[in-house]
């Protein structure tokens, strides 16, 4: 049994390192396709018996036993505008680990996976009315499919602050860097605000752009401006639409003005797996989201002196 679930692996693992991701689709109350990336999918469930307490958050249906660990569901469903799962006995628990934790989303329907070439994804249109909850769309067999931006969704949830160490602030200001800008890379609008405030904190300078191929369009037009306007390091998510952070990190690594700039991935996706790409494109330092005093310590160990 084990080997068809490793060839499964290694087929999504080939496929991300060409700006391709595989992505599990679910549905949340009707036709409507929704996607996440299936390297964020630890199991499907049937929804589980919840238990829940008065003070937990509106958007939480509740917490269960997962392999020994209490974990929190929420209710995409609601989250998304849809009405609630949390009492529909045919609902699904799609069960996650991202940002180095463990939580369920309740969706009403579970389809399949799909194979999405990046560069088919795009922002979608603030007249679709997602809101930021959704970061991309695309088109599958002529039908619409969104991708949820699980992490806007759990930040609404629990919103955590950027905070530093007194001892990272310290080296932080104390560095005499030769060049302070960063250029930050991410598709969801929380990511991007989370790094912006803790480089701030850091005295650095943010140029943010919102997917690798709005970053690598920044960098080629700042490096034939002024020395004073380049960017010193670029800090990029991996899952992006358009272009991710792998085609990105091989876009600079193939430009000869750009091929000195350190690269540094910061991605909700931890474990080997990434580990191995960031070697294989190219990149210097990955980071999983979120630790803050790691990722500020890499910058300054990246930063030019």
């Amino acid at each position: 049994m084990a080997r068809p679930l490793l060839d499964t692996v290694e087929t999504f693992t080939r496929l991300a390192g060409h700006n391709r991701v595989a992505m599990l689709l679910f549905r949340l109350g009707d036709g409507q396709a929704f996607g996440i990336n299936v390297f964020k999918v630890r199991e499907v469930l049937r929804r589980p018996r919840l238990e829940r307490m008065p003070s937990m958050h509106e958007l939480v249906a509740g917490s269960f036993d997962y392999r020994g660990s209490t974990i929190p569901v929420v209710d995409l469903a609601a989250a998304m505008g849809y009405p609630p799962l949390a009492t529909e006995d045919g609902a699904h628990l799609i069960v996650t680990e991202f940002n180095r934790s463990v939580q369920g989303f309740l969706v009403s329907d579970v389809d399949r996976i799909v194979h999405v070439d990046g560069g088919n994804l795009a922002a979608p249109p603030p007249a679709l009315g997602y809101g930021p909850r959704v970061n991309a769309v695309t088109r599958l067999d002529g039908n619409l499919m969104a991708v949820v931006d699980v992490e806007q969704v759990l930040a609404s949830v629990d919103p955590r602050v950027a905070e530093l160490s007194e001892r990272v602030q310290q080296a932080a200001h104390v560095q005499q860097a030769s060049n302070r800008r960063v250029l930050v890379v991410d598709d969801s609008l929380v990511a991007r605000t989370q790094l912006v405030d803790l480089f701030r904190k850091m005295d650095l300078e943010c140029v943010v752009a919102k997917d690798g191929s709005e970053g690598f369009d920044m960098l080629r037009n700042l490096a034939a401006g002024p020395a004073s306007e380049r960017i010193a390091l670029v800090v990029s998510d991996i899952e992006m639409p358009a272009m991710d952070g792998y085609a990105l990190t091989r876009a600079i690594r193939e430009d000869t003005q750009l091929r000195h700039l350190k690269v540094l991935l910061h991605s909700s996706l931890s474990g080997v797996f990434n580990e191995a790409m960031v070697e294989r494109v190219g990149a210097d330092r990955f980071i999983a989201k979120f630790q803050p005093d790691v990722l500020a310590t890499a910058v300054l160990e990246l930063l030019p002196a």
